[in-house]
């Protein structure tokens, strides 16, 4: 689990914000798209192959450190680096 500290500058708030990477997600888990994380070249990537935040994903299967899911009706295999950037 990975926590962000999140800072509201309009009501003077702080609040923690627990996400997990997608890679350690099971099969048959339906998520939602928190956070993207990396350089802004992986960013546009997952972004051009429909990873956006407050989007649902759902695992089709873990093919050893890689992962097959779907966002929307595409079916995406991921590998295990790509997926730690993917916060759900």
């Amino acid at each position: 689990m990975v926590n962000f500290i999140e800072i509201s500058m309009m009501n003077n708030s702080i609040k923690e914000v627990f996400f997990m990477p997608l890679s350690f997600a099971h099969s048959n888990d339906l998520l939602t798209i928190k956070k993207i994380t990396g350089k802004d070249k992986v960013k546009n990537h997952l972004m051009n192959l429909g990873f956006v935040e407050g989007k649902d994903i759902l695992v089709i299967s873990t093919l050893g450190e890689n992962l097959i899911v779907k966002v929307g009706e595409i079916r995406i295999a991921l590998s295990k680096s790509l997926a730690n950037r993917v916060m759900v």
